[in-house]
């Protein structure tokens, strides 16, 4: 024990992620977050219409409703579009990097070597688009902890496929 050191480390010499230069997602998945809200908000405001024309007591307040349906839609779209402008992703020699976040921006780092497993995923609308999800797992969760979505097809199979060997190198 008596060899032991404990230096301290300068923490202002340390890599700085706020200097990557991170890529954004792919433009066409605005439009797969615009479908999604569109048909959330179609179903949400016929739902809405049926209940406020059968019910009488309602219907002498349809312009109010409507009024605040159609602010409620315009904050909706404006916050989406400010999330899908903030979010972008990072793969470094040794960590893959996910920023996020509208208020307040959040940055995932995890090294390479805590990945143990990497989904890919496409849904309906992204499949229509040609875009994917890439989910990367870390041990001790049941959920992914990261999840970049709005990525080419192919590019995401090439993510999938770095990831897989960085895996690999680990065993």
């Amino acid at each position: 024990m008596e060899n032991f050191i404990n230096e301290t480390i300068d923490t202002t010499q340390l890599p700085k992620y706020e200097e990557v230069k991170f890529s954004v997602l792919h433009p066409d998945y605005w439009k797969v977050i615009l479908v999604s809200l569109t048909t959330f908000f179609l179903i949400v405001g016929i739902g809405a219409g049926i209940v406020l024309l059968f019910n009488e007591e309602l219907t002498p307040f349809i312009f109010e409703f409507s009024i605040v349906y159609l602010v409620l839609l315009v904050i909706v779209i404006f916050f989406s579009r400010l999330s899908f402008k903030k979010k972008g992703f990072a793969f470094r020699n040794h960590d893959v990097l996910f920023r996020h976040g509208i208020i307040a921006t959040n940055t995932l780092v995890i090294p390479y070597n805590r990945v143990q497993h990497v989904s890919l995923h496409e849904g309906l609308i992204s499949r229509i688009f040609g875009l994917a999800k890439i989910e990367i797992f870390t041990a001790g969760g049941s959920s992914s902890d990261i999840m970049i979505p709005g990525i080419k097809k192919e590019q995401a199979e090439n993510i999938k496929q770095l990831l897989m060997g960085k895996i690999q190198k680990q065993l």
